[in-house]
């Protein structure tokens, strides 16, 4: 399998990406004659597939999971944001010469203080999980300044792991058991609750399911759910029953998306039109799941 258009996504399965949806409508608003496409690639063909974005006609592509780790050994770079997190999420062709970006990091951040309004520096955060997306914010916010971390996860291991990342570079963390969290809820002042599982996702194992009560988050926490189908999961459900601020992912999905497509095309992205795209994509979604 190989790419036929300008622009696309990769994954497996990709079915459920509206990166297509938003992407389009920020090419179209610029009248930039391009397709963003979806591509369904197997673990099997990444190789191949990334060895045909060596084309003068492609710009390039997003890489969601499960490829972000295994697109790097075939790129000829990567940059600092990705090497740190072990993902790449885009891929921009330079003559060829394959460059790969984790805008992640970026698209969080720039939800928070822009949508959200909260600058995390100084502040205090809680990570509930401790894979890929929880490393990719804890090194955002340890670069945006954050004062003190807390990462709570089913295995302590892996939370002690990433804990270990922050006090290396010398922010007081903690790691402990997502249930004893659930079970002494979030105690002292905390500023930002970030859940980073899949609890509470559409179509997930656990989409009835949010890792925290409504009497385990402090009222003046800002919740910030990076997940954004559905749009209004169980944990946002649950800090909205007690007043607590709150942000799903979708913020997130276009800002990372929008720095990709400036990265690609290099001019700003219309981040106002594939905010909306992707809003009434998700509507549109969750109208036919009723």
């Amino acid at each position: 399998m190989k790419i036929n258009s300008a622009l696309g996504i990769i994954g497996h399965p990709i079915g459920h990406s509206i990166s297509p949806r938003f992407q389009q409508a920020g090419l179209d608003h610029l009248s930039v004659d391009h397709r963003y496409l979806a591509y369904e690639v197997h673990p099997g063909l990444v190789a191949d597939f990334v060895a045909s974005l060596r084309s003068d006609a492609v710009r390039g592509i997003n890489v969601t999971v499960p490829h972000k780790e295994a697109v790097i050994p075939f790129l000829d770079e990567i940059d600092e944001w990705a090497a740190e997190a072990g993902a790449v999420n885009t891929i921009v062709n330079r003559e060829e010469r394959l460059v790969g970006y984790n805008t992640d990091g970026y698209g969080f951040l720039r939800a928070l203080r822009e949508s959200a309004g909260l600058d995390p520096a100084g502040k205090r955060a809680v990570i509930l999980g401790a894979g890929g997306s929880a490393r990719g914010v804890a090194q955002a916010l340890l670069r945006a300044g954050v004062a003190e971390l807390v990462i709570a996860n089913r295995t302590l291991e892996r939370a002690q792991a990433l804990a270990e990342l922050a006090a290396n570079r010398g922010v007081p963390a903690r790691a402990i058991e997502l249930s004893a969290l659930r079970s002494n809820g979030v105690t002292g002042e905390v500023d930002l609750i970030v859940n980073c599982t899949s609890l509470g996702m559409h179509h997930g194992p656990d989409e009835d399911a949010s890792p925290l009560r409504a009497s385990q988050i402090p009222q003046s926490a800002l919740v910030y759910d990076l997940v954004y189908n559905p749009m209004l999961t169980p944990l946002i459900r649950e800090a909205h029953s007690i007043g607590a601020p709150t942000l799903g992912g979708i913020s997130m999905l276009v800002y990372q998306g929008a720095a990709s497509f400036e990265l690609w095309l290099e001019r700003p992205a219309p981040v106002a039109v594939m905010m909306d795209a992707a809003m009434a994509a998700m509507r549109e979604r969750e109208a036919q799941a009723r």
